[in-house]
């Protein structure tokens, strides 16, 4: 999908629902990766304290960071309550969100989900957005940490 027509996409759906309010904290990519790999080398069997959420529609391909769920970002703001109930009983206390480059749909719902917690009083968790998202994540490590990740396809929008 072409940038101006995701963003006429976006501008759509987004239009349903408010802009966030609350502010939300950027990770970095190499934070990101030591945490999927601490992760890795402790009990994989462990509950990890942070939930990586892939927010890209029908630009989902070429692979997603190990563990992320895909939820995309039209269908976020009605499912906090759920997505929030879910967290809470998995103990998760990150939220991290990310879509193609983390500059519209990434930030929108990790604002979308702070305001949530900041609604229902929760302190114990945060949302955060993923520098650079995914296009700044495989820049960065080519492939690795990603599920499904299709080198092909990247070659051809690296060049």
């Amino acid at each position: 999908m072409s940038t101006s027509a995701q963003t006429t996409d976006t501008s759509q759906w987004a239009a349903a629902f408010p802009e966030p309010k609350a502010p939300v904290h950027a990770l970095d990519p190499s934070d990101v990766a030591q945490l999927l790999e601490s992760h890795s080398q402790t009990n994989s069997n462990s509950n990890k304290s942070f939930l990586l959420v892939d927010v890209r529609r029908t630009d989902w391909e070429g692979g997603t960071i190990a563990t992320s769920i895909n939820l995309p970002a039209h269908t976020l703001y009605q499912t906090r309550p759920a997505i929030y109930q879910l967290c809470k009983q998995a103990d998760v206390k990150t939220i991290i969100f990310y879509c193609g480059s983390s500059n519209g749909r990434g930030p929108r719902c990790a604002g979308w989900m702070q305001d949530y917690l900041n609604e229902v009083g929760e302190a114990s968790m945060s949302s955060a957005i993923l520098k650079g998202g995914i296009k700044g994540w495989q820049k960065k490590y080519n492939g690795k940490l990603m599920d499904w990740y299709d080198d092909k396809l990247w070659a051809q929008q690296n060049a």
